[in-house]
This record gives C-alpha cells, sequence and structure tokens, in this order.
C-alpha cells in the first residue's frame, strides 16, 4: 500500500493535523498493521517537500507546534494517477512455501506433514478471519473476504501440491 497516496487521498476531504491523519488512516486501512506517528510525519515531510502538500496553519499548544496539511493541486493530481493507476496482480513466483516443499524433498524430510501443517494454519486463520467477518462493518467484511480469498487459492495449490509430491520429488532430483 502506498502510504504517501493514501495520506494524500485522506486530504482530499480537508485540511488535517498528523494526528488526525494517523487516526483516520487506522480507522480506514489499519486494522492489522496501524501506522506509527514517526511514519505519519516522515511521509508528510517527503510530501511537503515535493509539493504535493502544504502547510495550512500551525497551531501553538501544550506542547510542540500542530501543523496543519492541506493537499495542493499537484496532490490531487497524484493520487488521480494513483487510483487510475490498476495494480500489478501478484503472480507468487518466488513462493517461501514452494521453497520449503522443494528442499524438504531434498533434504529427505517429510513434505506431505509440512503441507499438512500448512492447511492447518491456514485453516486456522480462515476461522478467525470468519469470525471477525461476522462482527464487521461492511469495509471490514471486505478486506476480510480479500484475505479469504488469497487462503482459499493457497489451500488450493496445497491440495494440489500434496497430490503431485511424488511427481515433484523426481522432478527436483530428491
Amino acid at each position: 500500500m502506498s502510504i504517501g497516496h493514501t495520506l494524500l487521498g485522506l486530504l482530499e476531504s480537508g485540511p488535517r493535523h498528523g494526528y488526525d491523519l494517523k487516526r483516520a488512516f487506522d480507522d480506514k486501512f489499519g486494522h492489522d498493521r496501524p501506522l506509527h506517528y514517526g511514519q505519519v510525519y516522515a511521509t508528510m515531510s517527503r510530501l511537503l517537500k515535493n509539493g504535493l502538500v502544504e502547510v495550512d496553519g500551525v497551531e501553538a499548544g501544550a506542547g510542540p507546534e500542530r501543523k496543519r496539511y492541506a493537499i495542493t493541486e499537484a496532490g490531487i493530481t497524484d493520487v488521480a494517477t494513483w487510483l487510475a493507476t490498476p495494480e500489478k496482480p501478484e503472480p507468487y513466483l518466488q513462493s517461501t512455501l514452494y521453497t520449503k516443499v522443494v528442499l524438504a524433498l531434498l533434504t529427505g524430510r517429510d513434505a506431505g506433514d509440512l503441507l499438512d501443517t500448512q492447511r492447518a494454519e491456514h485453516l486456522r486463520l480462515m476461522r478467525a478471519l470468519t469470525a471477525r467477518k461476522r462482527q464487521g462493518d461492511l469495509a471490514h467484511q471486505l478486506i476480510c473476504d480479500h484475505a479469504l480469498f488469497h487462503l482459499e487459492a493457497d489451500l488450493r495449490w496445497l491440495e494440489l501440491t500434496a497430490a503431485r509430491l511424488g511427481a515433484l520429488g523426481k522432478a527436483v532430483g530428491a
């Protein structure tokens, strides 16, 4: 995810302080990986340097001064371009899981056990995501569905690989 573009997109609704941007990001996108304040301010500094945001005001308070950021026309154009650009589908051709299966075969370990253990972990995570999905709003349900569909694809791969372990062992020289 492009944090810079996401923060710019959040600024399109109006100027905000770094703290407000972090809260909005975490609320909408950071369910499992909230932003660190340092990451917000480092990103805002870069966006400011690149002319994509400007300081809309500075407020004095009990602590350090609080800058309020506003998106510039260049920032709006940058977000529009980013939104219109399709994401590159990830082919996962260098999968760690595939590497583990091949190494298990090459070293005489039981690749079937490895696949069974991985299948159990995928199913555990799918149950947890399904429970979270039931309790969430529509946005949370959609992000859980995204993760669940990827896990389902992984499970199909695990089943296919388990069915072909003998042939794979011969192909890799185990």
